[in-house]
C-alpha cells in the first residue's frame, strides 16, 4: 500500500494517533519558524534580477508571422 492515496491516510492516521491530532500543524510550524534568510521577499531587486534571467532563458518556440 506504500505509496498510494490509502497508504498515505493510514500514515496519517498513525502519525495521529501515535504524536496527537495537531501533529501535522506542529511540524508545520516547526518549518516556519526554522527560516531566517528570508527568501526572495528580503531582496525584491534580486528576485526581479533572476525573474528577467530565467524569463530570457525560456525554453518556448518563438511564433512567427506564418503561425500568428
Amino acid at each position: 500500500m506504500a505509496g498510494t492515496q490509502a497508504g498515505g491516510k493510514a500514515a496519517a492516521s498513525t502519525n495521529k494517533a501515535k504524536y496527537g491530532k495537531d501533529f501535522y500543524a506542529k511540524i508545520g510550524a516547526k518549518g516556519g519558524q526554522r527560516g531566517h534568510t528570508g527568501g526572495f521577499f528580503a531582496n525584491r531587486e534580486l528576485a526581479r534580477a533572476a525573474g528577467a534571467r530565467g524569463g530570457r532563458v525560456s525554453r518556448r518556440t518563438k511564433k512567427t508571422e506564418a503561425e500568428a
